[in-house]
Parts: structure tokens; C-alpha cells; sequence
């Protein structure tokens, strides 16, 4: 009994350890390394189990781009059957995206557009996540130009959308000829000639900076992400001399978009615009519609080429989303090169994405074509929040053709534009 004792123990000893053997080898605790955590806005990888969700995303987009935005956004989740999608849609204009999104983070849409000028804020009130899903793909896919600006310190943050965030002239042919809209001397006395107008809304300071840019003033930021202006150096007193003579020009024009679609072959017969107001004025000129790069304008005697700022409109995930990789495929796929080609056909935006913006359609495109022009003596859109508001007051004062001191009136600018 005992040795059949001894015997049962043994084998069972046996049994127990080949059954310890078959087991996966398991790390010993000193050899084990520390689980890898994702790097800041970095979201991790999605888990096989979250297929079949119902995903809950909010997106927001201008009044314009509302009917686009929701054909895409279907569009996209017939693409991704695996899960159920639920879009909430907002309508937020990209210039007040990021006030909309400072007022409360949490409650802000998972995706987002912005003019790239915002990205330096958001990115400082860590708003983006970093685009890490097929990052070096959508390099390469659009313009260099429109990378750069979707970026921050080298580093990726957004989705390249358009490149058209810049603008240009539109003129009525049965007024002026290609050789008038070379200079803005020759606009102004074409349209005097006809008794006709010229529209530039001189109070904005987008519009205002094309003078100095073009005389050689800066307008930027130094390393340190501080505002640089320079408009009260002896170059930005020539350009402004240069407007207030346009502003008192019996032929000049002001007012916002509105005020140039609506008069833009009747009483007015050139303005300056960009690409979100094609359509309407197309629509108004018919054969007649014109379009070319900013006119030279008479600066100490000589013929000085407008400058301009150009950027683009951007897509964001908010780093508050529930669904951070999700809300990547959306916004990878709403700036892809066929919904861009869409954006093109419906709203006449112009294309970052480089397979796009080539295609017979956009290069026909005779206001794409005046803003690639433009875009040679173009800057990047590198201004702080203080410059608008005492830019648009410098602005209306010549407007209204105040005769006050215009050294005096650009320092103050300048001061105020500059402050830290």
C-alpha cells in the first residue's frame, strides 16, 4: 500500500510539473519593462474590441460648409461600417473657432476647422492633439506651404484643408482691361473714367498690411513668439501715405464682403476679396468676371507690387475628445484628396492636398489661378490677437480721411500692436 502510495504521489508530482511546463514563460518581475504610455496628445492605438461602438462625434464647420460637411461625414461612415456613427453637427465659422473653443474645451466640438493663424493659441491651451496616424502620408500629400503652417514648432497639429486663405482682385471686364489691373493707378482711373468704384476694406487689418507688406515692412512673430511690426519705419510711413491717397481717391470704396458682392457690376467694377466670394460674384458679372493677383500701387515715386498674407484652413482634433482615434480617420478623411476635389466643386475652395489642387478643373480656375499668382509676393499669417484692433483703427481714420499725423497714428499702432 505504501509503494502504491509512493507511486500515485510521484506521478501526479509529474503530471503537476509538465502541466507547470506548458504554460507561457513569464516574466520575472526585475525583468519586466514599464508599460508604454502615450506621448502627450498622442492617442493609443485602438483596441479590437471598440469595433462595433456607437461613436459619438461633434464637428463643426461654417454656414457654407454645413450641407458639404454632413455629405462627407455620411460618406465617411459608409466607408467604416464597423462601427455605428452618431455626428453632431455645429455651425462655427472657422475665424471664431478658437474664442468658441477657449470659452469651454470640454463642450467643444471633437473636430474642428480653424485658419492656421489660430494654431500658435490652441496649441498653447493644448487644444490639438498631435496628428500621429499616418503622419508622414499627409506630408506628402499636400503643399509644403500649407504643412508648415498647419504646424507649430516643427511639429504637426492639424490637417491641411485648403490653400486658399488668401485673396486678390476681381474686376469687371466691360470696365477694365488686363493692362488697367496692373497698377491700382490705372484701376483708379479706369473707374473714375466710367464713373464707376473700387472696393478694398482698408479698416481690416488683413487687407491694410497688403501696402506695408509690399513696401518691405514685416509683420511676424520672433523666436520667442513675440509680435514683430515694423509699420512705423520710414517704409511704413510711404505706404501709408500710399492709402490715405487711395482712400481719398473720389473712386475708392469701403465696407466688408457684403458690400462688394453687392455692387460688383453695377456700381463697383474692382475689389479686393479671396475665394469664398467667387461664386456670388461670378454668378453677378457672368462673362464679364475677372480675376487677377493685387495691383502695383505708387509708393515715393515708384510702382511697388502689393503684398499679402496667405494660410490656409485647417482641420483639429480637441484633445478633450472620447474618441481621439476615431476623430483622426474622420479628419484625415474630410481633408482627403477627394473630399478636397468635392470642397472644390461645391464651395470653389482651393485645394492644399497637391493631387487636387492639379487637376484640370482647379487649374481653370481663373480666381485660383489670380491667388496662385498673389501667392509669389504672399506671407504666412503670423499675427498676434493685439495687431487687429488698432490696425482696423488706423484703417477707418483714413477711411473717414482724417488729416492727422501719420507718424503719429503708426506708432501708436505699432505700440499697440506690439505690446506685451
Amino acid at each position: 500500500m505504501k509503494k502504491f502510495l509512493s507511486l500515485f504521489l510521484a506521478i501526479a508530482l509529474i503530471a503537476c510539473l509538465c502541466a507547470c511546463g506548458a504554460q507561457p514563460a513569464q516574466t520575472q518581475p526585475s525583468e519586466q519593462q514599464p508599460a508604454q504610455q502615450p506621448a502627450q496628445n498622442e492617442p493609443a492605438a485602438p483596441a479590437e474590441e471598440t469595433t462595433g461602438e456607437t461613436i459619438h462625434l461633434k464637428v463643426w464647420g461654417s454656414q457654407p460648409d454645413q450641407e458639404l460637411l454632413k455629405e462627407l461625414c455620411e460618406a465617411f461612415a459608409a466607408e467604416h461600417p464597423e462601427n455605428t456613427w452618431e455626428f453632431e453637427y455645429g455651425v462655427v465659422g472657422e475665424a471664431d473657432a478658437q474664442a468658441r473653443y477657449l470659452e469651454d474645451p470640454a463642450a467643444a466640438a471633437d473636430v474642428f476647422s480653424f485658419p492656421d493663424d489660430q494654431i500658435i493659441t490652441l496649441v498653447q491651451a493644448d487644444a490639438l492633439y498631435e496628428v500621429t496616424r499616418n503622419h508622414d502620408e499627409i506630408v506628402a500629400a499636400n503643399a509644403a506651404g500649407t504643412i508648415n503652417a498647419a504646424s507649430y514648432n516643427g511639429v504637426l497639429y492639424g490637417y491641411p484643408m485648403t490653400a486658399d486663405n488668401g485673396y486678390y482682385l476681381y474686376y469687371d471686364k466691360s470696365v477694365l482691361t488686363e493692362d488697367d489691373v496692373k497698377t491700382l493707378d490705372g484701376i483708379l482711373a479706369a473707374a473714375n473714367a466710367a464713373g464707376k468704384q473700387v472696393h478694398m476694406d482698408v479698416s481690416n487689418g488683413w487687407y491694410l498690411a497688403s501696402f506695408f507688406l509690399g513696401n518691405g515692412c514685416q509683420l511676424t512673430l520672433d523666436a520667442d513668439g513675440n509680435q514683430i511690426c515694423d509699420f512705423n519705419n520710414a517704409n511704413g510711413l510711404a505706404a501709408a501715405e500710399a492709402i490715405r491717397a487711395f482712400c481719398n481717391d473720389p473712386a475708392f470704396i469701403t465696407g466688408d464682403d457684403s458690400v462688394l458682392q453687392g455692387g460688383i457690376g453695377d456700381n463697383i467694377c474692382a475689389g479686393v476679396s479671396g475665394p469664398w466670394t467667387s461664386a456670388s460674384i461670378k454668378e453677378k458679372l457672368g462673362d464679364n468676371f475677372g480675376a487677377a493677383k493685387l495691383p502695383t500701387f505708387t509708393c515715393n515715386g515708384q510702382q511697388v507690387q502689393m503684398g499679402s498674407f496667405l494660410g490656409c484652413k485647417v482641420l483639429g482634433v480637441n484633445t478633450q475628445t472620447k474618441h481621439p482615434v476615431e476623430a483622426m480617420m474622420l479628419a484625415e478623411y474630410l481633408t482627403s484628396e477627394q473630399a478636397q476635389l468635392r470642397r472644390f466643386e461645391v464651395l470653389g475652395y482651393g485645394p492644399s492636398n497637391i493631387n487636387a489642387a492639379a487637376s484640370p478643373a482647379v487649374a481653370a480656375d481663373p480666381a485660383l489661378t489670380a491667388l496662385a499668382e498673389q501667392s509669389q509676393f504672399a506671407i504666412s499669417q503670423h499675427v498676434l490677437g493685439q495687431y487687429w484692433t488698432p490696425a482696423e483703427a488706423f484703417g477707418a481714420e483714413l477711411e473717414a480721411h482724417s488729416e492727422g499725423d501719420l507718424q503719429q497714428m503708426l506708432d501708436q499702432l505699432v505700440e499697440q500692436a506690439t505690446a506685451k
